[in-house]
């Protein structure tokens, strides 16, 4: 027990870093907006660098997962993650708040793929799926601690006041993974970078990922890009609410986030036993994860709360391709594989980010100072577009079948 905890623990410390980095601008928008001038354009392009940051790193990661371990890899990664939030906290320009989110990006793009490799490593197969999902509620927690927290804090101190104390947490998660992780014997992997490659490309040829990746990259991206910035303005804009009022709004969608995590992993693993494959859990909760954005194309804002609440729960559900896609391959290619998915998704985060943004300002701001409602309607719209087109690859591509080894999954 002290051996999972001295490898669970320090790994969530990081990942939970990392999502309150990854969120705290849908909270705070406003301050940027007011402090630097931004449009809506801006902001999305300024808080999707962490995506891009993220995104571009990935190959690299996986080969440093691989070749040296988890444990060294996040460990020297964090240290740029400190670095970002610290410039980001001083920065009075765009151009220094967009270099100190890449490096926030940067920083932080190893604490999930790290921890996955571990816990592939130091746990058994049987229980990736509910591992993975109490990493993801570490990170559901971060997102929590964006939200009603940092508003509390504002009263405080500013958002430099915040970055500079997230900062030196950050520093804390460095020396946590650094000394308080056991080092796995073998962690490490004697490959050439040719064979190191090859690993990448036989990932990307499989079928396997081949199916399953669009439809994970279409919906988690859009959650991703949804949930870390624009559903506090949508609050603000389209259901018209003050400041505590959408503080409170993303505090229960977070935690609706990590009531997903933890649940929808339960219940994989649950049903695995009983011959019902994660990817059946899977595939049910993306459709309602997809109808509850149907739903709020429409901006029905009577119910506001509860489809904000089903939005949070079900936009977790993508998460269990992690666990399915890793057990398809090798061990020695775990990190790989998990890198490569999010070489896509964090990729496809940027642009939806970024185009969320510029949609929304194909119409003029209201005479109230706001972003036009019928924005978020068209750029909801276009997102759930491209996810049944994703679906739909996934229920056409036949050949070959998608078997997996284990027939549990």
């Amino acid at each position: 027990m002290i051996l999972a905890l001295r490898v669970f623990a320090p790994f969530a410390f990081g990942y939970f870093l990392s999502y309150l980095l990854r969120t705290i601008n849908a909270v705070i928008a406003p301050d940027l907006v007011r402090d630097v001038g931004l449009d809506a354009t801006s902001l999305g392009l300024l808080s999707s660098a962490y995506f891009v940051a993220f995104a571009i790193f990935q190959i690299p990661l996986g080969v440093l997962l691989d070749r040296y371990g988890p444990r060294k890899t996040e460990a020297a990664l964090l240290i740029f993650a400190a670095a970002g939030a610290a410039l980001f906290a001083v920065s009075t320009t765009f151009s220094g708040l967009f270099i100190g989110r890449t490096l926030i990006g940067l920083g932080v793009s190893a604490c999930l793929m790290a921890a996955f490799k571990a816990f592939v490593m130091w746990f058994p197969s049987e229980r990736l799926p509910f591992i993975n999902g109490c990493q993801m509620a570490i990170g559901g927690l971060g997102a929590l601690s964006a939200t009603l927290p940092v508003e509390v804090m504002l009263s405080v101190t500013d958002w430099r006041g915040i970055f500079i104390g997230l900062s030196l947490a950050t520093v804390v998660s460095t020396l946590a993974v650094l000394f308080v992780v056991p080092e796995k014997p073998g962690a490490g992997s004697d490959e050439t970078l040719k064979e190191q490659i090859d690993g990448f490309v036989a990932v990307f040829k499989s079928p396997h990922f081949i199916r399953l990746a669009p439809v994970t990259i279409c919906i988690q991206s859009a959650f991703l890009a949804v949930q870390s910035l624009w559903s506090g303005p949508w609050l603000y804009d389209v259901a018209g609410m003050d400041r505590s009022g959408v503080a409170e709004h993303l505090f229960i969608i977070a935690l609706s986030m990590v009531a997903g995590f933890l649940i929808l992993g339960t219940i994989a693993e649950r049903l695995t036993r009983i011959g019902i494959r994660p990817i059946t859990v899977n595939l049910t909760g993306m459709i309602c994860f997809m109808t509850i954005e149907g739903v709020l194309v429409l901006q029905w804002l009577d119910t506001v709360m509860v489809q904000w609440i089903v939005y949070g729960f079900f936009g977790t559900t993508s998460i269990l391709s992690y666990a399915i896609l890793s057990q398809t391959f090798p061990k020695h290619l775990a990190g790989r594989v998990n890198v490569a998915l999010n070489l896509l998704l964090f990729s496809a985060s940027f642009f939806v980010q970024w185009g969320i943004g510029a949609v929304i300002d194909l119409w003029p701001v209201t005479a109230n100072g706001t972003y036009a409602p019928e924005g978020y309607r068209a750029a909801f719209a276009i997102l759930l577009g491209v996810q049944v087109m994703a679906m739909a690859w996934y229920a056409l591509y036949r050949k070959p079948r998608f078997d997996l080894p284990n027939k549990n999954l």
